[in-house]
Order: C-alpha cells, then sequence, then structure tokens
C-alpha cells in the first residue's frame, strides 16, 4: 500500500502522467489525428473513425475539458460546432508525428533508420490521391504562406534536408542523399512547370533560417516551406524519419490541383530526374481538366 500511494503522488508532478491522463485513451488520439488531418466537423469525425456517436461525443467532450481542442460555432440555426485545435493542441502535433514514426519503425518495420521508402509508406503516400490539402500557413524563404499556391495545380516536393546542419553520419542513412540535386532540378525545370500553368513548392522540417541559407547559395526561386512544428506531416501523414533526434520527410512528391485535390504522387522517390519528369506530366494532364473535375 506504501509503494502505491509513493506513486501516485510522483504521479502528481509527472509530465509523462498528467499527459497520459489526457493523451492514454486510444480513441483520444485518433481524434487528435484527425482534426490534425482537417477534419473538422462531427460528421466527419465521425464518418473518418468508423466510431459510435456516444463515445465521439465523449472523447470531443474529454479534450474540449482539458484545452486541447475547442469548439467554433460554424451554424446557428441549430448551433453546430466544428472543432480546432487550441495553441496546447498544436503543441500535440509533434507528440503524434513521433508516434507514427516510432511505430512505423519498431513495430511495422525492423527497426532500421532508413530515409527510403517502405510498403506502409507507399500505401499511405497513394492513399493520398483523391483527398484534399487542407489550408495550412507555414514559415518560407519568402514570408508566410499557404503550402499551395493561390492559383494553379503546385507541385510540392517534401525532402529530408539540406545544408551544413545535416548529421555526420547522414551519407550512411538510405535514401537521404540527393536533396541539393532535387532542389537544383526542380529549380532548373521551373520554367516548364510554369509554362504548364504549374508552382512548385519545396518543404522539409529544417528551420526557416537553414532553407533561406540555402535558396540562397544555389539561387532557389521558388519557396522553401518550413515544416519545423511538423503541422504539415501530421495533415497529410507524411513519411518520415528520425536522424540526431530531429522528425525528417523522406522524399515525396504530390501534385495538387487548383481545387486543392491531390491528383498524383510519387513514393520512393530513387530515380530523381525521372520523378520530376513525372510531375511535370503530371501537371500537363492537369491542364487538360476542367477545374472542379473528380
Amino acid at each position: 500500500m506504501g509503494s502505491m500511494i509513493k506513486s501516485r503522488a510522483l504521479d502528481e508532478t509527472c509530465g509523462i502522467a498528467q499527459a497520459a491522463a489526457v493523451l492514454g485513451d486510444w480513441w483520444s488520439l485518433l481524434v487528435l489525428r484527425e482534426i490534425a488531418r482537417g477534419h473538422h466537423r462531427f460528421e466527419e469525425l465521425a464518418a473518418e473513425l468508423d466510431i459510435s456517436r456516444k463515445v465521439l461525443t465523449e472523447r470531443l467532450g474529454h479534450l474540449v475539458g482539458h484545452e486541447v481542442v475547442e469548439r467554433r460555432p460554424y451554424q446557428t440555426q441549430p448551433v453546430r460546432n466544428e472543432y480546432h485545435l487550441t495553441p496546447a493542441g498544436h503543441g500535440l502535433v509533434p507528440v503524434l508525428v513521433g508516434m507514427q514514426d516510432w511505430a512505423d519503425r519498431w513495430l511495422l518495420g525492423d527497426g532500421t533508420l532508413t530515409a527510403a521508402g517502405s510498403d506502409l509508406d507507399g500505401t499511405r503516400t497513394q492513399g493520398l490521391t483523391g483527398s484534399p490539402v487542407p489550408p495550412l500557413v507555414l514559415p518560407s524563404t519568402q514570408g508566410e504562406r499557404d503550402v499551395l499556391a493561390a492559383e494553379g495545380p503546385t507541385v510540392l516536393f517534401a525532402y529530408p534536408g539540406t545544408g551544413g546542419s545535416l548529421p555526420r553520419d547522414w551519407p550512411s542513412i538510405p535514401g537521404a542523399v540527393g536533396c541539393t540535386l532535387e532542389n537544383r532540378l526542380f529549380r532548373d525545370a521551373l520554367p516548364r512547370f510554369a509554362a504548364a500553368g504549374a508552382s512548385v513548392h519545396g518543404v522539409s522540417t529544417q528551420r526557416p533560417d537553414e532553407q533561406a541559407a540555402f535558396a540562397e547559395a544555389e539561387r532557389i526561386p521558388f519557396p522553401l516551406l518550413s515544416d519545423v512544428d511538423l503541422e504539415l506531416s501530421a495533415a497529410l501523414r507524411l513519411p518520415t524519419f528520425r536522424a540526431a533526434q530531429q522528425i525528417r520527410h523522406k522524399r515525396v512528391i504530390l501534385v495538387v490541383d487548383a481545387d486543392r485535390v491531390v491528383r498524383h504522387t510519387a513514393y520512393p522517390v530513387v530515380d530523381i530526374p525521372a520523378a520530376v519528369e513525372e510531375a511535370l506530366a503530371a501537371v500537363s494532364v492537369l491542364g487538360d481538366r476542367p477545374r472542379g473535375t473528380p
């Protein structure tokens, strides 16, 4: 009995124990996952999770009560709410991405550290086709902006990292090298993408200042977005790996139409020049589709 009392007393000042009280429920974590993915309305959440209305109501009430999620009315007669992450909720996004990354490597994978593709990553990435990309503003080398262009299709390519801040063992991680080449190839092909009516955005989890130094050195004309807080990683469940205790994107290319719907995915990206040409071909096909075409 004495050890149990001592344990409970310690839990009162233990951050892990306190966080578990908020997040320890399986459904609560999945509700947060879906809100981070851009599903904000009750019916959307119920459909995505295949959860009973009673359980969903209870979990949303729990998360609202702990000020991780907040209600925002979008209809008055009758009153209907959307559910959005609070600042405390946004602070949990890296936790969600870290859990996914850990499980991908240690539970669903063989424990190998790799930036190369896997069947699991491939299934999730291919599943993005036909899915919407939620509005999301990130810092970039050209100021804060939406991850997608305001008009026309966007080629969004995620890459592990560039510049002098990379870990010493970077070359030994399968699939990690090649990011500078990829940026250069998109830079050189930018006039062709522009002629097809498309914008190009790069994204990594590096800090904006690191990206800015690289963009200046390499004369990168398109914005490099910083997903340092992992908001985009969570929204799209992008494939990641952890190197030097930092979550990094694996290399993936998405072609997103003007309606914010993913129309083409490239993953794994092994032949980088071929993947750039493949993205250009996908953009050219989009140019022949009327806007709003499913």
